[in-house]
């Protein structure tokens, strides 16, 4: 019975040193508008040449990596193998230490880069997409 006391008269004890009221916040109007800009920086847009014309040349899109490994010529080698058999492909080498990566294509979806893939299989034993920056490809009309 006492704790039920105490436990009640805690219980009213508290609401009674509550506080109720309304908050104001007080703020310079420029942190508003420096979160806005924060926000539209953070955004990821495409890169456009002509504005007028809306030609985009830079968007997130899809790689299909070929190759990888520390041998500069090697890196080049498969680089110019690629380009014979496939010519209108572009292809990118990156260095990350201590590797070479040669990752080919620009393709928007990921479905587009796996069936590539798909395609590359028999030639190219170890083959991995990749999300990253791309050139837009040109589209036939």
């Amino acid at each position: 019975m006492k704790i039920f006391l105490v436990l009640i008269s805690v219980l009213l004890g508290a609401e009674a040193f509550a506080q109720k009221g309304e908050v104001i916040v007080a703020k310079d109007p420029l942190i508003d508008s420096l979160i806005a800009k924060r926000i539209e920086l953070n955004k990821v847009k495409p890169t456009v040449t002509n504005p007028s014309s809306g030609v985009i040349v830079s968007s997130m899109g899809y790689r299909v990596q070929i190759y990888y490994g520390s041998d500069r010529r090697e890196v080049f080698s498969q680089q110019a193998q690629f380009k014979s058999s496939y010519p209108k492909l572009n292809t990118y080498i990156t260095y990350k230490e201590p590797n070479y990566y040669l990752r080919v294509g620009d393709y928007r979806t990921k479905l587009e880069a796996q069936q590539f893939l798909n395609q590359l299989r028999p030639d190219y034993p170890t083959l991995f997409i990749f999300r990253e920056k791309i050139n837009a490809p040109i589209l036939e009309q």
